[in-house]
């Protein structure tokens, strides 16, 4: 029988479409997603659709779904479909579109109780939002009087509630690297959380262990929990706070830790065989409007003395070279997009070929000015090597903000605000703001004068080609930006395979009256009781 999952804050799917990856020795899935929990209606029918989809895969009937996601038929007779029909019974059972802290704890309780029936080993996965420890987040908000009542820095307690009543063998939580620093009335934010999931409540203990070291969780610094994606084959920078649980009396069995590889993989390895498009214009777009657009930054150019010949001749080239009568990408392109020939894991990972074509690849509007701005960044990446900042932008393509000041003794805030992701290196990390203008994803390909699609943004976050976003393109990005990379999440679900499989040779019997595993009902707490948890924070 497959080991359980339960995934809580689950965002599009990341972390799940990792784990349900993972084989046994049979072929045969080695987890199953009993319940995965997310608020966001959008990211939640997501979920829903690919629970369907590997319901389907696992029967062999997919064939409804690739066309589905070609638009040869469309959502209605999709779902009309007597697989499809049957696969969504069980994809909602799985799939709930749930508020933890405002949904009824004794039902939530009931559910994952009914998913797991009595499983003595499972595994609790998930990351509780983050905005409220990120950097960026809180520097947003440095004189917000609200900041340190925001709800999402207490929403860690609804995953350490379950981790108290269901008791699970296993957990892995994600967050942020900006948890480590961040401070909630003076005390370190990291430092409650790792005491609180060590003990969640007396008579159950956890050590909280890294995936990139099997070292003792006494022996950890703050900065062996970090995981940086790109030095595990992910095309992109993406550093992230990932910790793992393991019960007390499992703590004589070590896991293994994630291996580095040596090359890097590079935002061209994964996007270049991507079908070529051109942007779109916000308003009367046509190629000549567009091409038009490009001039101007030619034009802008040639009128600031100081730029490198070779960045003019550069500019010049790609202007004369550009393919003007690209499409601009679609829902669904038809044709085989180049495999990822260098990288084999990864090309296996991500490519299709039944699926015939590359989906949600379609480029998004922007004004006039922007484009050549992206243009002009592009161009500039080519030549140096590096993103331009707002100081190496001509005057004519300076953005209007009032914080914008290129010379004096004022300082310019998030001079990179425009920012190409560079061919030759891992991307920067994909985060939910790609869905506001996409200003620091500009394509490194001049020709193309664009920000990343969804699909660019999904394959940087190693989803496979056939995982579809539901909802319109800002909600797409939103999701991407907000999942864990998959194949970061099948590598960690690898690992944690591991460590099961040397816990079930080597079974320790709980104390039932201590820990109180598989009386969950007589040990719940009262209405008051539930509100306790270890180290509660000051408010």
């Amino acid at each position: 029988m497959p080991i359980p999952i339960i995934d809580l804050f689950a965002g599009p799917g990341g972390l799940g479409e990792g784990f349900s990856s993972v084989k046994a020795d049979d072929g045969k899935p080695y987890f199953k997603i009993g319940l995965s929990v997310e608020k966001d209606k959008f990211a939640h029918q997501t979920l829903l659709l690919r629970s369907v989809f590997r319901h389907l895969n696992q029967t062999g009937e997919t064939e409804a779904y690739y066309q589905y996601l070609r638009k040869e038929i469309d959502e209605n007779t999709f779902r009309a479909h007597p697989a499809v029909a049957g696969a969504y019974k069980l994809a909602e059972t799985e799939a709930r579109c749930i508020e933890l802290g405002k949904y009824a704890e004794d039902q939530l309780d009931d559910e994952i109780e009914f998913v797991l029936r009595g499983s003595a080993d499972w595994v609790l996965i998930g990351g509780p939002p983050c905005q409220a420890y990120s950097v960026a987040g809180r520097s947003r908000r440095t004189n917000d009087c609200n900041f340190e009542e925001d709800e999402k820095h207490f929403l860690y307690r609804e995953y350490l509630r379950i981790i108290r009543v269901h008791k699970p063998t296993l957990f892995v939580m994600e967050n942020v690297k900006g948890l480590l620093s961040s401070k909630h009335s003076g005390r370190s934010i990291f430092e409650r959380i790792i005491h609180d999931l060590s003990s969640p409540e007396k008579g159950l203990e956890y050590e909280i262990r890294s995936f990139t070291t099997s070292a003792k969780s006494e022996y950890l610094k703050p900065n062996d929990y970090i995981i940086k994606s790109e030095d595990y084959g992910i095309p992109q920078s993406r550093h992230r706070v990932i910790l793992l649980g393991v019960r007390r009396e499992h703590g004589q069995i070590r896991h293994s830790a994630l291996v580095p590889q040596a090359q890097k993989i590079t935002v061209s390895d994964v996007l270049s065989g991507l079908p070529k498009i051109r942007s779109r214009l916000s308003r009367n777009d046509s190629p000549n409007s567009w091409g038009l657009a490009l001039e101007a930054c030619k034009a802008i150019t040639s009128q600031n003395s100081g730029f490198s010949s070779y960045l003019e001749t550069t500019i010049e080239q790609n202007l004369s070279s550009s393919p003007w009568q690209l499409g601009v990408g679609a829902s669904f392109m038809e044709g085989q997009p180049d495999r990822i020939i260098r990288f084999q894991e990864l090309d296996e990972w991500i490519s299709d070929e039944t699926l015939g074509g590359i989906c949600q690849h379609e480029a998004r509007s922007h004004m006039s000015l922007d484009l050549s701005r992206y243009f002009f960044a592009s161009c500039f990446a080519e030549v140096f090597g590096s993103s331009p900042s707002i100081n190496d932008y001509p005057e004519g393509l300076l953005p209007n903000h009032r914080n914008i000041h290129k010379s004096g003794n004022v300082a310019t805030p998030f001079k990179d605000r425009f920012k190409v992701q560079r061919s030759n290196e891992p991307g920067t990390t994909v985060v939910a703001h790609i869905a506001k203008d996409g200003h620091y994803y500009i394509h490194y390909d001049p020709s193309q004068c664009r920000t990343l699609t969804v699909r660019e943004a999904a394959r940087l976050q190693t989803f496979p080609d056939n995982y579809y976003f539901v909802g319109n393109r800002t909600e797409q990005y939103t999701q991407v930006g907000n999942a864990v990379p998959p194949l970061l999440a099948f590598k960690i679900g690898s690992i944690v395979r591991g460590l099961l499989e040397q816990i079930k040779k080597s079974p320790v019997v709980p104390d039932r009256e201590k820990t109180g595993i598989g009386n969950n009902k007589l040990e719940k707490k009262t209405a008051t009781e539930q509100q306790y948890l270890p180290m509660v924070m000051d408010q």
